[in-house]
Formats: C-alpha cells, sequence, structure tokens
C-alpha cells in the first residue's frame, strides 16, 4: 500500500496546507527554516507511527490564531488535522477480489482521517456491496424457495437475514452466516478496514538530524528508559544495534559474558558500518568499537551506575580513537539512520514510510550527495521517502518532480505546492542553486574535459576535427567536453577545481602561456594527470607555438585579411611580417602595433569567428595543407589516448 497524498489542517503554523502529492518513490520538502516543513512530517507521522507517538492536542496544536474558530466547533464533533489517501497494490487489490469478488472495490484508494476530539482513526472505502454479496452467495446450493430470497438480497444484512430465516439452512449457508456474524459489527466496511486496510497500511518512521546514538549510556539507566517508553530516538538506535547483534541490556550484567557480548556487538556494528561505506565517500578508514566499563570514581547520574557501554570510532589512518558522539556528527548520523532503520526494516511486516526531517543537515555537499545516492538506491526502491531541507545539495536537479515547496504565508499560514517555481526567490533559492551547480557541471564541463584558453581555441579545434575527419583519419573524440575558460590565468584555478570534482581534465596551451607554470606544478602534484598537460608545440616543431601555429602562416593570414577588411588598406603579406618569430599571432600583433590597426590590437577571436563563418568559402579558395592535417591528427591522437 502506498501513499499518494495527503491534505493537513488546523495543525501549529498550518490551517490549510492545500494538497500534498506523494511520489511513489521520493518527495522532497523544500522551504526556509520556520517555514513548517516539520509540522508537516509530524502531522504525517501520527497517521500510523512505528512508535508510540503523542496524540494531536486541542488546545496546543491548534493554531493559536484561530481560538475563535476552534471553539466554534460543536463539541464532540471530530475536527480532522490529516486526511490522506492511500492506495493497494495490485497483489492486495487480487487478494480482496479472491475474498470478496472481482470488482469488491470501486476504486483502490482508501481514505484515513485522523483529528482532535476523537484519536481513533477513521478509514473509507469505496465498494459494491451488491457486487460483493453476489460473489458470497455465488457458492450457496440451495432449494428454489429459499435461493429466491437469498438472491434477492443486495446488502451484506439483507443477506445474513434471509440466510437466517431459512427453516433447513445447508451447511454451505450456515458456515457463510457465521463468517458473516464474525464480521466487526456484521460490516463490510469494518470487515475491510480490519482485515486489508489496516494490517496492510504502511508505518511512518520520522528521524531528524538529532536522533543520534549517544558515546556512552548506562546499562541500568538505558534498561528502565526502555521499560517506561521514554527512550529517544538516539538511545533507540542503540537499543537496535544491540538487537541485531541478539543482545538484550540485561545481558550485560553477566560480567563473564562481556568478551562474548562486545565480539557480537562489534560484528553487528562492522554490518552497519559496511552499508554505511557503500554510501560514504567522506572517509573510508573508520572502525567502530563497543567497550563496557565500569563506574568511574566520583561520577555523577546517569553515569554513577554500571555497567556502562561505550561506543568509539577508530580511525586507522590516525591510529586513535574518539567516543562515538565526539565524531563528525555526519558520520554519527549516518550510522545511527542505518542502525535504527535496518533493525525496524527487518522486524517490519508492513511497509514502511520514511519521513527525514533535514537529513544531512550536518554533511559536506558531497557528502550529501552520499546520502541522495543512499535515498534513491538503498532506501526507495523498498520505501517511501519523504524528506525535508533547504540544501542545494539535497535538490535532486534530474528529478525536479520530486519536489514540494513549504512556504509559510501571511494571514493563511504553511502552504504546499507542487508548483515548484510559484514559491518566492527564497524558497526556490535551494532548486535554483541545485541547477546552477547541475549546469555548471553538464553544460560546460563534462566528465572528460578539455580546458581551453578561449572560444578561439574552441573553433579551430572543431573545424580541424571535421577536416580531418573528412580525409578519414581520426578527429577529436566526441567526449571531450570543450571548455573555454576566457583567459590563460584562470587554467590552474579550473585544473584545481574540475579536478576535486573527480573529473578527468586535460589543458591544452599555448607554450606562452603564463600560467603554464602553475599548472605543471599542479601535474606534479597529481592534481593533473601526468600526460594532461598538452602544449601546441609538441605537434608544430617549434620551441614556441599558439595554436594558430597549426595552420600554415598563408592560411592564418587569409583569416586575418578577413576578418579585419575594413580596417586594412592592403592585404597582409608573409613579406609584411617578421618571419623569424615562429609564432604568427605574435608576427601579426607587432604589424597591428607598427601600423596602429584597430588600436594596435589584435583580436584572436576575430579571425577564428570568420573561419567559422565563411569556412566553405575559406576551404574551396585555399584547402588545408597536408601538414596542417598531419599536426591536428598528431593532436587529436595525443587527446583521444588520455580517454580511457
Amino acid at each position: 500500500m502506498q501513499l499518494i497524498n495527503a491534505h493537513i489542517s488546523y495543525y501549529r503554523s498550518i490551517e490549510d496546507s492545500d494538497r500534498l502529492d506523494v511520489e511513489p518513490d521520493v518527495t522532497c520538502l523544500v522551504g526556509k527554516n520556520e517555514s513548517g516543513k516539520t509540522t508537516v512530517l509530524q502531522a504525517l507521522y501520527r497517521l500510523n507511527p512505528v512508535e508510540s507517538s503523542a496524540k494531536f492536542d486541542e488546545v496546543l496544536d491548534f493554531p493559536a490564531r484561530l481560538t475563535r474558530r476552534r471553539k466554534a466547533f460543536p463539541a464532540g464533533q471530530r475536527i480532522p488535522v490529516v486526511v490522506a489517501t492511500f492506495r493497494y497494490s495490485d497483489e492486495e487489490i487480487a487478494d480482496i477480489e479472491k475474498d470478496l469478488g472481482a470488482g469488491a472495490l470501486r476504486a483502490p484508494q482508501i481514505t484515513v482521517t485522523l483529528g482532535y476530539r476523537k484519536n481513533a482513526r477513521t478509514i473509507e472505502h469505496s465498494y459494491d456491496e451488491k457486487k460483493i454479496v453476489e460473489h458470497l452467495r455465488s457458492n450457496l446450493d440451495l432449494p428454489s424457495a429459499a435461493a429466491q430470497e437469498v438472491n434477492a438480497a443486495i446488502t451484506v444484512s439483507g443477506l445474513l437475514e434471509a440466510l437466517d430465516g431459512m427453516e433447513e439452512p445447508p451447511s454451505s449457508a450456515q458456515q457463510l452466516a457465521e463468517r458473516i456474524r464474525n464480521w466487526r459489527g456484521e460490516s463490510v466496511s469494518l470487515y475491510l478496514i480490519d482485515t486489508y486496510a489496516f494490517p496492510k497500511m504502511p508505518k511512518f518512521v520520522y528521524f531528524d538530524d538529532y536522533d543520534t546514538m549517544p558515546g556512552k549510556i548506562s546499562i541500568p539507566v538505558l534498561i528502565r528508559k526502555r521499560d517506561s517508553g521514554e527512550l529517544n530516538r538516539g538511545e533507540q538506535a542503540l537499543l537496535s544495534l544491540l538487537s541485531m547483534a541478539g543482545v538484550e541490556p540485561e545481558d550485560f550484567h553477566d560480567t563473564d559474558q562481556h568478551e562474548h557480548l562486545i565480539r557480537e556487538l562489534e560484528n553487528s556494528g562492522n554490518v552497519i558500518s559496511d552499508e554505511v561505506f557503500d554510501y560514504w565517500t567522506q572517509n573510508d578508514q573508520l572502525e567502530v568499537k563497543l567497550n563496557v566499563l565500569p563506574v568511574e570514581q566520583g561520577a555523577v547520574a546517569p553515569f554513577d551506575e554500571g555497567p556502562i557501554l561505550q561506543i568509539r570510532v577508530y580511525n586507522q589512518r590516525h591510529r586513535a580513537s574518539v567516543p562515538f558522539d565526539e565524531r563528525s556528527r555526519g558520520f554519527v548520523w549516518f550510522f545511527s539512520f542505518l542502525a535504527y532503520f535496518n533493525d525496524l526494516e527487518e522486524a517490519a511486516t508492513n511497509d514502511l514510510i520514511l519521513l527525514l526531517d533535514e537529513p544531512g543537515l550536518s554533511l559536506h555537499g558531497r557528502a550529501q550527495n552520499d546520502l541522495l545516492r543512499l535515498i534513491d538506491e538503498r532506501l526507495a526502491p523498498k520505501h517511501q521517502v519523504l524528506y525535508t531541507t533547504h540544501s542545494p545539495f539535497m535538490v535532486a536537479p534530474d528529478h525536479l518532480e520530486r519536489v514540494r515547496t513549504v512556504v509559510d504565508h501571511d494571514k493563511v499560514g504553511t502552504k504546499v505546492s507542487s508548483e515548484i517555481f510559484k514559491a518566492d526567490s527564497d524558497t526556490v533559492f535551494p532548486l535554483l542553486t541545485s541547477m546552477g551547480i547541475e549546469m555548471t557541471q553538464t553544460l560546460f564541463v563534462g566528465e572528460h574535459t578539455l580546458l581551453l584558453e578561449g572560444p578561439s581555441d574552441l573553433i579551430y579545434l572543431d573545424v580541424l576535427s571535421d577536416q580531418v575527419e573528412a580525409r578519414g583519419l581520426e578527429g577529436l573524440d566526441p567526449r571531450w567536453v570543450k571548455t573555454p575558460i576566457g583567459g590563460s590565468g584562470k587554467l590552474s584555478t579550473f585544473v584545481t577545481l574540475l579536478g576535486a570534482n573527480k573529473l578527468d581534465v586535460a589543458v591544452l596551451v599555448d607554450s606562452s602561456t603564463k600560467d603554464v607554470g602553475a599548472i605543471k606544478h599542479l601535474r606534479d602534484n597529481d592534481q593533473l594527470a601526468a600526460n594532461g598537460l598538452i602544449e601546441v608545440s609538441e605537434f608544430t616543431g617549434t620551441a614556441d607555438a599558439d595554436i594558430e601555429d597549426l595552420f600554415e602562416r598563408d592560411f592564418y593570414l587569409d583569416l586575418v585579411n578577413r576578418a579585419y577588411a575594413k580596417q586594412l588598406n592592403n592585404a597582409i603579406t608573409a613579406s609584411d611580417l617578421n618571419t623569424k618569430d615562429p609564432r604568427v599571432v605574435r608576427q601579426v600583433e607587432a604589424y597591428f602595433r607598427k601600423h596602429n590597426i584597430a588600436g594596435g590590437k589584435l583580436d584572436h577571436f576575430k579571425p577564428a569567428a570568420a573561419l567559422l563563418r565563411q569556412q566553405h568559402e575559406i576551404f574551396a579558395r585555399l584547402p588545408i595543407s597536408d601538414a596542417t592535417i598531419d599536426r591536428a591528427t598528431q593532436l587529436f591522437t595525443r587527446l583521444n589516448t588520455l580517454l580511457s
């Protein structure tokens, strides 16, 4: 059975939430602090909590601003707080139809209502009682006189009355009558609730960022709190860890068994740790260890009663351990949640709906991505998950259909909406930030990123790759995402950032690039692959070269003449340049300064733009040379060998 939607009213900051549509796998509630996200989860949790939960309190929970409206409700009348719609699974529908006949339910949904004044849930089905009666009597073999009255019944109560009115009912009629009398209230509605709705309704599990296991606890105190029902969620997580090991707190009173218990607990801790490290990529050098300690001299409550169970986290890298609750809060949350959840999942006979309140609040951005992966790969395939967040790293940009905005409006209270971009700018800020991060990583960079100094480099590579492939040779592999970063001085920064993002990065630079020394330093420190720095001079046979030097000198001069036709009185020729300089760009720049063309400055992009716009005309008049094709092919082969 799945939760489809819910409507919450008159609860704390919520006056009328509007309908909350719930996804079959993951639903993300996004909103500012104090917008009412936690209130939504807590209201849902009370529908069918996995643990004992507080009831709705009319005085404490009804919105204070609406006290007059509350008092206007007639005495004894239920005030609905949560109205939720669930849908039976196909297997559950098949079971119902096998029991009560095809078409017994008019719709596969049920409506569950919970509110003030009457704490019991009400559950409503839409069913066809006439078809149910027809199915119930279908196996009866009755004499014609009795069959007439039984066949005339269209309600269960009418059917039971007809069966009871028979003078000599056959055994099949007696068994059917007895079966109906065993239904609570002899009612189809109550029978469906008792047999199907209530047993199949998912259990709600609530867990927030503060529900973490303690670093140590007094075993006698743990036992008393368990027996009195006063355990907090973190202590319950610890009890879950004991349960996974098959250990009861009372077992620790037997001092002869301590070593055995510790080994069992360590085994359970290792099971949870292994699962944590399937998703926790921040540090895989951690181990969870448990100790049983005596009471320290002068200890104060609650640690003045022994034995004391202590949980420690051992860091293999630093060869030292610290108390569990002094470790990174993110790791503590991960471990505590999985310990609590795994025990619940193992014992559960119902589906679970997980309500995670601000999960990953204390996690680094990349660790929050780990948590999203945990939700998608470990939790969602088996259970529905609803979680709240205001972090952009907890919003999956490729799953915006999961997002519901939560906004606290003046005068009307908290509203939940699927129309995410109708919310205010503060509420949608995490969504926009998440989309920005995704665009940055997919539009401009990719898994294999080739950093270029400027857009002219990109144009030249694209055109050359087309020309090389047109001759049946190897062009630039399309897996390379060519990323011009707008200046040579930014290259080392981009290498550092993208390398930290676990991307394959290569850098194509001119020999004169000012940043090339810094990039070599990054390469030497393993932040760039050993062969990831490619200098154009490797393919020109000169000590100094720009990407323009892949072309023949006359070909590039033709591009310059086209780009600056309006500023040039006469076309530039090779005889006008200082041919002793190996770099054609520097030769042209010197000519521009000498003759004050375009203010004495050559715009590197203009010749490239001319090539892009007029390449068919250019190549028809001045075909690209074999030497250029050879240099370009060597470059592309060199780059492509860097790809796995």
